[in-house]
């Protein structure tokens, strides 16, 4: 039996296309109220209960100021969803150049790790019980050819989730 969502506060990052778009959806059939931010526009506009931002993941103050907006607009955040990320670029090591290696892990960890502060500075700040879902793929527990990006930044999402569960335990945070 699912709980009633109605009325709580979601935030969900890479919200275009793919999983985020689907979890907008569903929560939005839900009740749930929503802060939606991509690269490109949220799968869902702006509305009494939609808040639809382009906003890159890469960009510390651009993130901040989402979760402010946010908090403004719906007050406590429930949920904050770190979905935000990339596949690119798939080739082997020997031939990846250190911008793509850097430009991947800026949108899929260092991206999910600006969530993740904001997150926690948010429910710090308010007080009270939250919960923080970092998308991760089972290209973390194992390489694949061709996938160094990726499975290593995979690998660092599911560790940065991991410490910030242990530093935040007692705080009311849950970490997945």
């Amino acid at each position: 039996m699912m709980p009633d969502l109605t009325g709580k506060v979601v935030v969900i990052t890479g919200a275009s296309r793919g999983i985020g778009a689907a979890l907008a959806e569903d929560f939005a059939a839900r009740g749930m109220r929503l802060g939606l931010c991509s690269r490109g526009a949220p799968v869902l506009e702006n509305g009494e209960d939609v808040l639809a931002a382009r906003v890159d993941v890469r960009d510390e103050e651009a993130v901040e100021a989402f979760a402010a907006a946010v908090e403004e607009r719906f007050g406590a955040i429930d949920l904050w969803i770190n979905n935000a990320g990339v596949l690119d670029p798939i080739k082997p090591l020997r031939d990846l150049s250190l911008d793509e290696f850097r430009g991947h892990l800026e949108i899929n960890l260092i991206g999910l790790f600006l969530g993740t502060r904001a997150y926690v500075h948010h429910l710090r700040r308010r007080g009270g019980e939250g919960v923080l879902i970092n998308i991760s793929s089972g290209a973390a527990w194992r390489g694949y050819a061709g996938w160094a990006a990726y499975c290593s930044g995979k690998g660092a999402v599911d560790r940065l989730s991991e410490c910030v569960q242990l530093e935040e335990e007692g705080t009311g945070l849950r970490v997945y």
